[in-house]
């Protein structure tokens, strides 16, 4: 089978379940794992891929992300003829179910009931804790300039919800994820217990979360740095995501100012 992925995510996911050697396109943002997909044709970005030139490569089956990718861009390669597989978990569940069914669609499904499994034992691990702890509130910032953040309708926020924190930011839309632009004055006046910097897609430093403590007033301490990766890419690291949302929900005060990297 020859397959073109278009969300980083999915294109990790698809060497996880032992079928990277399918790929004969990615774009330019899939990086992981480094060295497999450094050997890749890059067909362009998430936003803006040369259709023309996938339709060329004659993939038996494109992976799109309904949040990652445009839906002109999907109906153009439906419409050469394609074969598109389009997904889009908005929790757990949703990342796990993903798992399951690539894992049919390209015959792994023994590998992927090992990564279910995975997450399966992160769930019952976390929901244990859950139990024995209070909720943490948080906003989780994926943006500056303006200050972006997500709801309470993303995919990370319901990793983080899942691990015992509680988005101050409910979802706008119930159908779809929503990333509304915040004041300083809003995120004073939500006072979270957590304010996470994510790594991508803009790449908060120490910096920033200075920045913000003055701006908004709130401790310096409750500013803490995450990996967008982990917290953010559905199905290949559903199971790593869970704990470091654990980790960054149930850090003392005096370590909130560390990076995850």
């Amino acid at each position: 089978m020859r397959i073109v992925s278009l969300c980083p995510s999915l294109t990790e996911l698809v060497f996880r379940l032992g079928r990277g050697g399918w790929l004969v396109g990615v774009t330019k943002f899939c990086v992981e794992p480094a060295d497999e997909v450094a050997r890749l044709e890059k067909v362009g970005g998430t936003k803006d891929p040369r259709v023309e030139r996938i339709v060329e490569l004659a993939p038996d089956l494109v992976l799109l992300n309904r949040e990652e990718n445009r839906a002109e861009d999907a109906a153009q390669l439906e419409a050469a003829g394609v074969r598109l597989h389009t997904s889009l978990p908005r929790d757990v569940e949703g990342a796990r179910a993903l798992v399951a069914e690539l894992g049919a669609l390209l015959g792994r499904d023994t590998v992927a009931a090992t990564l279910c499994a995975e997450i399966d034992d992160a769930c019952a691990a976390l929901d244990r804790e859950v139990r024995a702890r209070r909720p943490i509130t948080f906003c989780y910032l994926i943006w500056r300039r303006p200050t972006m953040a997500a709801d309470a309708g993303s995919y990370l926020s319901a990793l983080l919800e899942r691990a015992g924190g509680v988005n101050v930011l409910a979802a706008a839309n119930a159908d779809a994820a929503g990333y509304p632009t915040l004041e300083a004055t809003d995120l004073a006046r939500l006072d979270p217990e957590r304010v996470l910097l994510s790594s991508e897609p803009f790449p908060f430093a120490a910096k920033h979360a200075d920045e913000l403590a003055e701006a908004t007033g709130l401790p310096r301490e409750r500013f803490v740095l995450v990996d967008g990766r982990e917290l953010s890419w559905h199905g290949s690291r559903t199971a790593t995501g869970l704990l470091e949302a654990r980790r960054v929900l149930a850090l003392e005060d005096r370590h909130c100012a560390a990076h995850t990297g």
